[in-house]
């Protein structure tokens, strides 16, 4: 069996807090760290493991094994304490290390420091309601970088009854189901004899011309 991937994240504001009870809710092994005990007490009901120090702190880094995370979230709202703790990370070789940042200066010291990936909550969410808003069928959007972003939707009448070989998504329109929403239950990478049904919200990833074509020419007809 694969090894379920491991996430920190260092900071539990409000942003912190939302990232991290999504990945324990999706299964995956997730590890709150924030110096305010209160806010520490209070999510000890809703994570398996949630610590409080300073994350400026490498020695109490060391001993939460953080080298041995897959992925360490940083959402700190104090500049210094961001800036370190992403130093730190990268020192230890963590593989990902995503920063939530204040500002473009902050996004960009982040990156010279050794942070992978960058968040602007305000800014994303103002894309994704702005994406939201253009297309009343597409339900969600996420960047995966600068040029590829995942879309979900509830499935067209245009691919139902079909399966996903038939539907020669790949082939015609250069995108790939990565996971689709049946009944309640989520399949990752659906089998290719799987039947589109109504009911169904899937998530396709391609670049932002592969995605607006399909978009256009499936959800849209």
């Amino acid at each position: 069996m694969d090894k379920k991937k491991q996430f920190a994240v260092l900071g539990l504001g409000r942003f912190g807090q939302s990232a991290a009870a999504t990945l324990e809710k999706m299964g995956y092994e997730v590890l709150g760290v924030d110096m305010d005990e209160h806010v520490v007490r209070n999510m000890a009901g809703v994570l398996s493991h949630v610590v409080s120090f300073d994350i400026r702190d490498a020695n109490a880094l060391d001993q939460i094994g953080i080298a041995n995370f897959d992925t360490v979230i940083i959402t700190s709202k104090n500049l210094e304490a961001s800036l370190m703790a992403t130093m730190l990370c990268s020192e230890r070789n963590v593989g990902e290390i995503v920063v939530k940042a204040i500002d473009e200066r902050h996004a960009e010291m982040s990156k010279r420091l050794g942070a992978t990936k960058i968040v602007f909550s305000e800014r994303d969410m103002a894309r994704r309601t702005a994406m939201q808003l253009a297309s009343l069928k597409v339900t969600d959007y996420m960047d995966i970088d600068a040029s590829i972003q995942i879309l979900a939707f509830d499935v067209p009448p245009k691919l139902m009854g079909q399966n996903l070989l038939e539907s020669n998504l790949r082939s015609e329109y250069n995108v790939n189901v990565v996971a689709i929403i049946s009944n309640g239950e989520t399949m990752i990478t659906p089998p290719p004899k799987y039947v589109f049904s109504g009911g169904d919200k899937v998530y396709i990833i391609g670049s932002y011309e592969a995605l607006s074509r399909f978009e256009q020419e499936v959800i849209e007809d």
